[in-house]
């Protein structure tokens, strides 16, 4: 089974880079996208094959998730029953028979840190939300979860820490989340791999010279540890100040 995931940073304006040429050639079963920017009825996006979920934000223009799939799940489930997360659209999670696939778009701290409490706060519901699922099958978390894990994540680490996306209380969180039985699928096959990001600011020439972060990431449960194939950063893609993201497992 292939996995992708991409924060598409507004869909349609995605779409007018090239973001079905993408789609078509990648041919993911579940294929994850963040920061759609969009509500219901603002698009119509034919996609043989595939059943669509969409989570959208009450605020117009702004954040929303949805998941593409060509395998029906057995349930859909949207947010995690508290009402400012679900007003932001940032959560999906389908069942499936043998795991639970959940796309997430984390809520960025800010410049000025000023949702911080806010981020930490999603952060641990997270983690009780992924746990419980855990307990019941393995689970998939794909997305972007807006924070850059170790030094080697991104490029300027020493000048940015301490900022937005690299606090150590944000680091902290995903640490822990690591230590409660999970894997950075990327770092599992690739775990002194430099240079591997996902996201570059649109100033001038920052993507060309790789002045990145890795913020997108697939983390699985450890129990789908002999099952994982491989995971990978389409760097090249273009259509979004972030790259698509994949995972290859057998299940």
């Amino acid at each position: 089974m292939k996995l992708v995931s991409w924060n598409v940073n507004g869909l349609r304006a995605c779409i007018r880079k090239g973001f079905l040429d993408y789609f078509h050639q990648v041919d993911a079963d579940i294929f994850c996208v963040q920061e759609t920017k969009l509500q219901a009825g603002q698009i119509d996006l034919e996609l043989k094959g595939y059943e669509q979920y969409w989570n959208y934000a009450v605020k117009k223009g702004y954040s929303g998730t949805a998941v593409f799939t060509k395998h029906k799940p057995i349930s859909v489930k949207y947010g995690v029953g508290d009402s400012d997360v679900e007003e932001e659209g940032r959560i999906i999670t389908l069942e499936f028979a043998d795991f639970f696939l959940v796309n997430v778009y984390t809520p960025n701290a800010q410049r000025d840190l000023a949702r911080l409490p806010y981020r930490l706060d999603w952060e641990d519901r997270m983690l009780v939300y992924v746990k419980e699922l855990d307990r019941q099958k393995p689970v998939i978390l794909c997305g972007d979860l807006n924070v850059a894990h170790q030094d080697i994540d991104l490029k300027n680490f020493k000048s940015n820490r301490g900022n937005s996306g690299f606090t150590e209380e944000e680091r902290g969180k995903f640490s822990r989340l690591l230590e409660h039985g999970f894997i950075d699928a990327f770092r599992h096959f690739y775990p002194d791999k430099e240079g591997a990001y996902t996201w570059w600011s649109y100033m001038n020439k920052v993507r060309e010279r790789n002045i990145g972060w890795r913020i997108d990431y697939f983390i699985v449960s450890q129990k789908l540890q002999e099952r994982l194939i491989d995971s990978y950063i389409h760097c090249d893609v273009m259509g979004s100040d972030h790259c698509p993201v994949a995972l290859e497992i057998n299940i």
